[in-house]
């Protein structure tokens, strides 16, 4: 609405606590008991003795204590302070009623410099925000450190709700991940699913020198073709090429067959590709068969000295027959590892990828 001249004033309409007289002119302005200031003694209505006060003539007002002047006489015992009305200040919206500031009015809003809601102490507790349950009565409360620790940092939530058994770890700067547990030492880096792929690729992103052990969890692992393997090749020009030979090997594998248990060992000095899964015994194609494997990477950003890989696994072979392998792998190399690719010895393959750091 508009108005010609000045907006009316708004203010907070209340009726203070009565008050007994005795032989002082000055007195306390309480409101529920509690400490009340007017804004000044023109927005008070006070009626003594059943005769209303003539504000700054009859009385006045500083800070919460009201005194009548000597035209009203010294007071006593025998007077009546009827009441006292005060009749809002200027521009002062007063207490809100409940429920009348909706979500809609609560617009906080952040700036590059302030925080949108600050929640203050009162020079003894430290600021404290509290979550209530849905009745409100009770809930639990986010507080700061005390003043003492001279504490002033931001945490920035991660993008994602995490998975499962996930905690919230910092980088130190103020930025928190999801990492899952493990004496705290491993960071999820990414996860890959594959499907129908024939080949993916981890990038320079996640592999560098921030860990000295990465780990390659791989897990519903499945080929397109009966009887095959999958393996790592690695790249030191960030994938424009990968190393297609020369992977020595130790390998154990083994076999559980119908009527005895086979084990095999052998060694290779040249080998197309670090083995995830499938030597010595192909993974099968069939619904209950493939498999899974950890592979563990070693420094691969280091330099002068060989990169070295150690895989488990086990799977179905394509005559579901379970079947293990405990893997050594070393390539004779000492330039970095910075993008390592999955692909399998034909057809294409299925799972899911994820890359660990381990500090």
């Amino acid at each position: 609405m508009s108005y010609i001249g000045k907006s009316p004033a708004v203010g907070n309409f209340v009726k203070l606590d009565a008050i007994s007289t005795s032989s002082t002119n000055t007195y306390n302005l309480t409101l529920d008991s509690v400490a009340f200031t007017p804004e000044s003694a023109n927005h008070m209505l006070v009626s003594l003795n059943g005769v209303i006060q003539a504000p700054q003539t009859a009385f006045s007002v500083s800070g919460s204590t009201i005194t009548f002047l000597p035209s009203s006489g010294t007071l006593s015992s025998s007077d009546s302070i009827d009441f006292i009305m005060v009749y809002g200040n200027v521009l002062d919206i007063g207490t809100p009623s409940d429920s009348t500031v909706t979500n809609a009015k609560t617009n906080f809003v952040s700036t590059s410099s302030s925080a949108g809601l600050q929640i203050k102490g009162d020079g003894t507790t430290d600021g404290t925000l509290q979550l209530n349950c849905s009745q409100n009565s009770h809930g639990i409360k986010l507080k700061s450190p005390p003043h003492s620790a001279s504490a002033s940092y931001t945490l920035t939530f991660p993008t994602t709700d995490g998975n499962a058994d996930e905690f919230l770890q910092t980088n130190g700067s103020g930025t928190l991940t999801w990492a899952e547990a493990g004496g705290g030492s491993m960071t999820k880096l990414q996860t890959q699913t594959a499907s129908g792929s024939s080949s993916i690729s981890f990038t320079s992103t996640y592999l560098t020198s921030t860990y000295k052990v990465y780990q390659l969890h791989c897990t519903a692992i499945d080929l397109s073709n009966d009887g095959g393997n999958l393996g790592i090749q690695t790249s030191t020009d960030n994938g424009s090429n990968y190393t297609n030979s020369g992977y020595k090997n130790i390998r154990i594998f083994n076999r559980d067959d119908t009527s005895t248990h086979s084990m095999n060992s052998g060694h290779g000095t040249s080998d197309d590709r670090v083995r995830i899964i499938g030597t010595g015994y192909g993974v099968g194609t069939n619904n209950n068969e493939g498999g899974m494997s950890i592979i563990t990477i070693f420094d691969p950003s280091g330099t002068g000295k060989g990169k070295f890989f150690k895989c488990y696994g086990c799977h179905f072979d394509e005559n579901n027959k379970l079947a293990m392998q405990d893997h050594t792998f070393a390539l004779d190399q000492s330039t970095a590892i910075n993008n390592f690719r999955i692909i399998p010895a034909s057809g294409t393959f299925s799972g899911t990828f994820t890359l660990y750091g381990i500090a």
